[in-house]
């Protein structure tokens, strides 16, 4: 079973340990970056229907973008596309895709994006596990794993090769890849999800190091907790927002920093992960190894009583 998750701009400074930056908000920021600028005008986003990515593809389109969404449910696209026309009055092009098919996803999304000037993609396809569980016991487990390696980690990939020539040619966009804090320190019973985010996070910081003198800003997000389809989160709160709070949040980040929570109480969250951490790993892997089996012992229970 698979999963897809799927302006008020400000600078925010923090101080950094083990790649988190603690980040609070100090006064206008990327406004006068120009999400209005002509190479920034054209989105696109993976993932576009729902959660995280759904919010990336409003906030965007808020800010004047024209935006390409990029999902697999034709019905979902359709009606995530005339919402967004109608709430912005901005142009949106919709590409059917499912990112765990083969290559020739790729090809098709290089046609129909060809004719557009792409400033912004944003990498946020995802698929995850159904619920924790060990590696030889994941459910449908080769088409399980190679769904997640497909959607977390060849579709960020592929995708960034598609539109960042045409950046690189104009001297300027953004990359927003979309990682996961469960790739911040091992996460068991999430071994390949979690893996599969660090590749995310590792290709960010080398991209970003390769193209930001030729105008391009490279940026992964690792979002804890977010009310979205992917984790499951139905209710809101202070750890765990709503996709459009997340995103609000994490969008007035690009430019600043190319690897951030996104959200402050996030920040402090991660922080505190990264402390004791440091101070005594086995103990912090043990904590979320007790975590992870305990939402796994009330999945398995849920699926028993729906299964009799």
């Amino acid at each position: 079973m698979r999963k897809q998750c799927h302006v008020h701009l400000c600078h925010w400074t923090g101080v950094e340990r083990s790649g988190f930056q603690i980040e609070g908000k100090v006064g206008l920021g990327n406004r006068e970056y120009g999400w209005n600028r002509k190479s920034l005008r054209k989105g696109v986003v993976t993932g576009s229907t729902d959660g995280i990515g759904k919010a990336y593809a409003r906030e965007l389109a808020s800010r004047g973008c024209g935006i390409v969404l990029v999902s697999r449910s034709i019905d979902k696209l359709k009606s995530t596309a005339a919402e967004i026309e109608n709430d912005f009055k901005v142009q949106t092009k919709t590409v059917q895709a499912d990112f765990c098919e083969g290559d020739s996803i790729y090809d098709k999304i290089s046609k129909e994006i060809a004719d557009i000037e792409i400033g912004t993609l944003v990498n946020n396809v995802g698929v995850s596990y159904t619920y924790p569980e060990y590696f030889l016991d994941i459910p449908d487990w080769e088409q399980t794993i190679n769904n997640m390696i497909k959607a977390n980690i060849v579709s960020t990939t592929r995708m960034t090769g598609l539109v960042l020539p045409g950046m690189v040619q104009r001297g300027k966009g953004v990359v927003i890849n979309v990682g996961s804090g469960a790739s911040i320190i091992p996460s068991p019973l999430l071994t390949v999800y979690a893996a599969t985010k660090a590749f995310v996070e590792k290709f960010t910081e080398g991209l970003e190091m390769e193209y930001k003198k030729r105008g391009i800003i490279v940026q992964c997000v690792l979002p804890g907790f977010v009310c979205s389809k992917l984790s499951g989160l139905h209710r809101s709160s202070l750890i765990a927002p709503t996709a459009t709070s997340y995103v609000k949040s994490a969008i007035s980040l690009v430019g600043t920093t190319s690897n951030t929570a996104g959200y402050f109480p996030h920040s402090i969250f991660f922080f505190g992960i990264n402390f004791f951490y440091a101070l005594t790993n086995k103990f912090s892997v043990w904590l979320v190894t007790r975590s992870m089996e305990n939402t796994r012992r009330k999945a398995l229970r849920k699926k028993e009583k729906m299964e009799a």
